[in-house]
């Protein structure tokens, strides 16, 4: 069993408020975890306006099929919402 994590760090350049950056974030979350069956969720960066991050996690029998996965996440999420752009991308896997 292997477990894959996904660290997705974006910037949300239009937002003025916490609850403007929610209204942002949450569809994208909930998107992410329909289409993959992946848990998502806002990992850091709460406090602040117009940064976030969130972490994704998967499991898969070998490693590599985790890696998989999360390579498409991130492709899926590049086209889905091109308008907030990543500043940083991390995968890690856990064997």
């Amino acid at each position: 069993m292997s477990v894959g994590i996904l660290t997705l760090t974006f910037h949300l350049p239009n937002c003025h408020s916490l609850k403007e950056k929610r209204r942002f974030i949450k569809p994208i979350l909930a998107r992410l975890h329909k289409e993959f069956n992946i848990s998502v969720v806002e990992y850091d960066h709460h406090d602040m306006w117009q940064s976030c991050q969130i972490l994704v996690a998967c499991a898969a029998r070998e490693g590599v099929q985790a890696e998989k996965t999360l390579n498409q996440v991130l492709r899926f999420y590049e086209s889905h919402w091109p308008d907030l752009p990543l500043t940083d991308e991390k995968i890690e896997i856990f064997t």
